[in-house]
């Protein structure tokens, strides 16, 4: 088979379609035949030599799939060979086939298709596990999600709005804003020209932002304890804006707020698995309504995956983009 490969660090002329060895499904693993998969900053950070794959796992770049189930390892129930599937990776989604363990295996949703598939086991499980079952978003709170056109911003707006949430969000254009308006947020804040914990005070009355979904880290952690709510939770998933702030404990204790920082592919898989679980129970039937669909940038070949490298590192495309596998439909 084929795949993107990353024989020395560097800029996007640094990963390289190349012929590699097929991979065998192990124990309690399946075999898919890649039809796509997404771009993600965390492949970036491969890329470019700060993001190691995680003990045992492909070392090729790629955290999302979608595709068709082509062999079932040793100890695996409940999938057929042809079964249209999308997945959850811990690295390997940029090639023509991957080993997956069953347990971060997903039917593709109704409505959806096998392309655009690819676009969504990333971030579902990312907003899933950290807005709701970590930060435990309730219906009637606000929600501010930093980088709302992003993949994740995106669905994050879809799932609050379908749980009945306020959602605020920010971006660095009028363009953008508007895209997130279209998927249902009320708040709409330009980080460029506006201070979003004065509009997000404002925009409630004062009482703040219930749940925060960050992607920037340090940069944002003094503003994002001001824009709380008294009981409110920052959940940090990323570290664009760095990794050292500074905490006024005082501030915290004042709200009453907590903070949680987590990341998704270096969990155990049990951990991984638990979520994929409750995001198909939870998350998928929202699919066959109006409440949830993948929102795709744009399309491009797999082994042009330099070219979507650099659409996603200068952050003009809103949604995801998606790389099609040579035999993907």
């Amino acid at each position: 088979m084929h795949a993107i490969t990353i024989p020395e660090p560097g800029g996007p002329e640094a990963l390289v379609w190349d012929e590699v060895p097929d991979p065998v499904p192990g124990e309690g693993e399946v075999l898919v035949e890649v039809a796509a998969g997404a771009v993600n900053r965390a492949d970036i950070l491969q890329r470019q030599g700060f993001y190691e794959p995680p003990p045992g796992a492909s070392p090729y770049p790629g955290l999302e799939c979608s595709g068709r189930v082509a062999g079932i390892g040793p100890g695996v129930s409940g999938w057929n060979i042809g079964d249209e599937v999308c997945a959850l990776l811990s690295g390997g989604g940029y090639a023509e086939k991957v080993a997956v363990p069953a347990g971060q295996l997903l039917p593709v949703p109704a409505g959806v298709g096998l392309t655009q598939a690819a676009a969504l086991p990333e971030v579902v499980c990312t907003v899933w596990s950290n807005v709701f079952m970590v930060a435990h978003l309730r219906p009637g709170e606000t929600l501010l999600v930093h980088g709302g056109s992003s993949g994740i911003g995106t669905m994050a707006i879809q799932l609050a709005k379908a749980v009945g949430a306020r959602v605020a969000v920010t971006a660095g254009t009028k363009e953008k804003l508007q895209r997130c308006a279209e998927l249902g947020a009320d708040i709409l804040v330009n980080y460029r020209e506006q201070d979003f914990v004065e509009e997000v005070r404002k925009a409630t009355d004062g009482a703040g932002a219930d749940v925060i979904l960050d992607n920037m880290g340090a940069k944002y952690l003094e503003r994002n304890v001001k824009a709380l709510a008294v009981n409110g939770r920052l959940a940090i998933i990323g570290m664009q804006g760095g990794v050292r702030g500074e905490l006024n404990i005082g501030a915290l204790l004042a709200k009453r707020a907590a903070i949680s920082a987590t990341s998704l592919r270096a969990r155990p898989l049990e951990e991984k698995a638990a979520i994929v679980a409750a995001v198909r129970e939870h998350v998928w039937p929202l699919f066959t309504g109006d409440h949830l669909r993948p929102v795709v940038d744009r399309e491009l070949p797999m082994p042009d995956a330099a070219a979507a490298h650099r659409v996603v590192e200068e952050s003009g495309h809103v949604g995801k983009v998606l790389l099609i596998a040579p035999q993907g439909t």
